[in-house]
């Protein structure tokens, strides 16, 4: 009896579709509040989307509203919202049935102050800076090639599968992560925690010592990212031995660790391109460096093995030396003897025409025995002495062919050569050094040029089907495939219209006003 009864009870109750419902709910918003003015603080705000519409929130200490501003109302706005920052927004309340949520669509937006949130942080940053903590001169440089990196983040994320797969493209190497909430009221003392129990480890203890340390989490509105703004990490970073990589956020968010850590990357993934350098192009530039090192080297030592055959080449030979003061002594010695032939033949012609007398004869006999025998005592020492004189030029000569002097000589370019090999060495280092820089500097270059870094900042781009890219909306026709290239894959599309009948059409017409809020449709 009562299973009957409550079976008629249940056949009484009206049904209604999630959809009626939904615009039941819709219209009562709408009838009841009309337009609106609202104060709050702007929370979440990243400029406009790439459909030309802005979505944020606006809160206060107790409540969130959700707010939209349709692309025709944003262009003509005079002021322009900011996170953090307190407004007065004037509109519509109104419903989003894709996800039972109810938001304010904006016609106007007025300045009304500074957010508590923002406020606080400006006042812990000027805190810290005066004390000196965000000073360029206290940052330390990143080891160019690190052995082990340490990773503070979430273990559980997409972000440390990115970090992780990066620096295992890049250059594989040990990486340690410590788990921590990245997220809510424990991050700040989780976060300083994890960068001091890195620092406390021994360097030759069980586990190993990071060289580079990196805090990392992903994209989030001021709330979420408000951990890392916590004093205690500040310091925390501040005080450590090892260089870190702040990156928390995207590129457009920033806390109080980017301004005290020792490098700021925009992503997690661009902090593993900072932490380590891509192994094949530094396997490259060693080999074209080792090749030319050694071809330098090859061909500098050729240059000085002729250089110094061209040297011994100019080198007289003993024999060349010794042969002039040879013929010297033998013109002497046969100048010598000719000289003695001579003056006899004179002493003789001269005796022959002397008148002789016995007595005479005998007293220039005896004269001239005397000055013979006088001059025979003086020949052994003149000739004595000239020898000596002969001896003495040729030992001088001798000198200064003697081994001894080539041996100096060869000492002397031997040095010469070792002064040449060190100046090579340090040339080469230098080299070594330039082309480690422009590597960096060419890197470094790519990346700032790359269109996958546009990508990666929420744009994407269409191909049409011979895979050009489409610039215009009037160059797609109904039916066209279309190839959309994201930063993490491309997907495929058809045109459902007309492109140049829907730029006419957001020209003459306003945007709807219920659209779901992050999604916009091309076409």
């Amino acid at each position: 009896m009562n299973t009957s009864r409550q079976a008629d009870s249940q056949s009484n109750v009206a049904e209604f579709s999630v959809s009626e419902i939904s615009g039941a709910l819709k219209r009562t918003v709408e009838d009841a509040f009309g337009h609106v003015r609202v104060r709050g603080e702007v929370s979440g705000y990243r400029g406009p989307h790439s459909s030309g519409h802005a979505y944020f929130a606006l809160k206060d200490d107790r409540a969130r509203l959700e707010a939209v501003i349709w692309r025709g109302v944003f262009s003509k706005l005079k002021f322009l919202p900011q996170e953090g920052l307190e407004i007065i927004a004037t509109g519509k309340l109104t419903t989003y049935p894709g996800s039972s949520k109810y938001q304010i669509v904006i016609d106007s937006v007025e300045p009304a102050g500074a957010g508590a949130l923002m406020a606080l942080l400006e006042e812990r940053k000027k805190k810290l800076a005066a004390e000196g903590l965000f000073d360029d001169s206290r940052k330390k440089p990143l080891p160019f090639m690190p052995r082990v990196i340490g990773v503070v983040t979430s273990p559980t994320g997409a972000v440390i599968r990115d970090i992780i797969h990066r620096i295992s493209d890049r250059f594989p190497v040990h990486v340690m992560v410590w788990p921590v909430r990245v997220q809510g009221e424990t991050t700040g003392d989780e976060v300083s925690n994890a960068v001091a129990g890195f620092n406390a480890l021994p360097e030759e203890g069980p586990l190993p010592r990071p060289d580079l340390l990196i805090v990392a989490r992903g994209g989030g509105s001021l709330e979420d990212l408000w951990g890392f703004n916590d004093e205690a990490v500040v310091r925390a970073v501040a005080a450590s031995d090892i260089p870190v990589i702040s990156a928390v956020g995207h590129e457009t968010d920033w806390t109080l660790i980017d301004l005290v850590a020792d490098r700021r990357a925009p992503t997690p993934t661009g902090a593993a391109e900072m932490a380590v350098p891509v192994r094949a192009e530094l396997e490259a530039s060693l080999a074209r460096l080792s090749a030319r090192l050694k071809g330098a080297i090859s061909r500098e030592g050729d240059r000085k093995r002729q250089a110094l055959r061209a040297l011994s080449r100019a080198l007289p030979s003993p024999d060349q030396l010794l042969a002039l003061p040879r013929r010297r002594f033998d013109e002497a010695a046969g100048r010598l003897g000719r000289a003695l032939s001579a003056a006899t033949q004179r002493k003789r012609i001269a005796f022959n025409s002397l008148r002789l007398s016995p007595a005479t004869l005998e007293r220039r006999f005896i004269e001239a025995r005397r000055r013979t025998a006088a001059s025979g005592e003086r020949l052994p020492g003149v000739f004595l002495a000239l020898v000596r004189a002969q001896r003495t030029r040729f030992d001088r000569d001798a000198a200064r062919v003697s081994p001894m002097a080539l041996n100096q000589r060869i000492a002397h370019w031997r040095d010469r050569l070792a002064q040449a090999r060190r100046r090579a060495d340090t040339q080469v280092d230098m080299l070594l050094k330039q082309g480690h820089a422009s590597a960096e500097q060419a890197m470094r270059l790519a990346r700032s040029l790359s269109h996958e870094g546009v990508l990666e900042r929420g744009f994407a781009l269409v191909r049409g089907p011979d895979d050009l890219p489409l610039k215009r909306a009037v160059d797609i026709q109904p039916g066209l495939e279309l190839q959309i290239q994201f930063a993490d894959g491309v997907a495929r599309a058809v045109a459902a219209s007309d492109g140049r009948k829907a730029v006419a059409a957001t020209k003459k017409s306003k945007p709807p006003n219920d659209g779901p809020k992050g999604q916009g449709s091309l076409f």
